[in-house]
């Protein structure tokens, strides 16, 4: 049984993590106890906190989820700083790669359970195992074409992987938001549940996984996830060099 609780759990002031006696982690996202805003230090924090997560051994089986009626809506572009300028992109540019590559080194299983629109780093939600969803979520890559530039964090190799590349490429370049309905049906959502549901379903399918012997939740969440990280891997660092270049390039772009 599980009875420690890890420094991590109370060093991130934009999570919240709960853990039980069988090693599920809840990881609730937040501002102030309401739905996320996106933020330079969320962006800085979530890195470090998904690190923490992975090296963590005695969790089993994670949930990820946001906070009130959105998983993830808004955005302070001011907060990120003059991505204009290549130095300050730099830190975005590791932060970026990072994030992802750490997420997906969290080896056991990880259940996302969107409560509402997501509408930025949705790649943070495919990178899981098991998606659920609420009956109010929508999907969207809504902050890169608004800013005028590559999407190139993660949802160019995710999204198309997800979608296939056809429609995964119509998805980013007309900023298409597809409905919970919409989304299921294309295979990114495995299940739509009333919103009051979908704690309860992610805690159930949480507990069910944990009856597995943890070498088993280990190995089979390296397993499923190793074609993902070369994707991963090989995608991001180009993806957001790209995005970079755009960015500082901002200053001289005529609209």
């Amino acid at each position: 049984m599980i009875t420690t609780q890890p420094a991590y759990f109370t060093k991130y002031e934009n999570l919240d993590f709960s853990r039980d006696q069988n090693g599920i982690l809840e990881v609730r996202m937040h501002t102030k106890n309401a739905s996320l805003i996106f933020t330079g230090k969320t962006h800085q924090d979530f890195v470090d906190a998904f690190y923490d997560i992975s090296r963590d051994r005695d969790n089993r089986v994670v949930i990820l989820t946001g906070t009130g009626d959105a998983w993830m809506d808004q955005i302070d572009f001011q907060s990120l700083g003059d991505v204009t300028n290549p130095r300050e992109w730099d830190k975005i540019f590791w932060e970026g790669k990072k994030v992802l590559q750490n997420l997906l080194d969290i080896e056991v299983p990880v259940i996302s359970a969107v409560n509402g629109p997501a509408l930025l780093h949705t790649e943070y939600i495919l990178t899981s195992d098991i998606i659920l969803a609420s009956e109010n979520a929508v999907f969207q890559d809504m902050p890169h074409f608004n800013a005028g530039i590559v999407p190139g964090d993660g949802v160019h190799v995710l999204w198309p992987l997800v979608l296939g590349q056809s429609r995964g490429r119509y998805f980013l370049l007309t900023q298409e938001k597809l409905t919970v309905q919409q989304a299921h049906e294309l295979g990114v959502v495995n299940e739509v549940l009333p919103s009051d549901k979908l704690m309860n379903r992610a805690r159930e399918l949480a507990r069910q996984l944990a009856k597995q012997p943890t070498l088993t939740l280990r190995y089979t969440r390296v397993a499923l996830t190793q074609h993902i990280k070369r994707l991963v891997n090989e995608g991001i660092g180009y993806g957001l060099a790209l995005e970079g270049i755009t960015a500082t390039d901002l200053r001289n772009a005529q609209h």
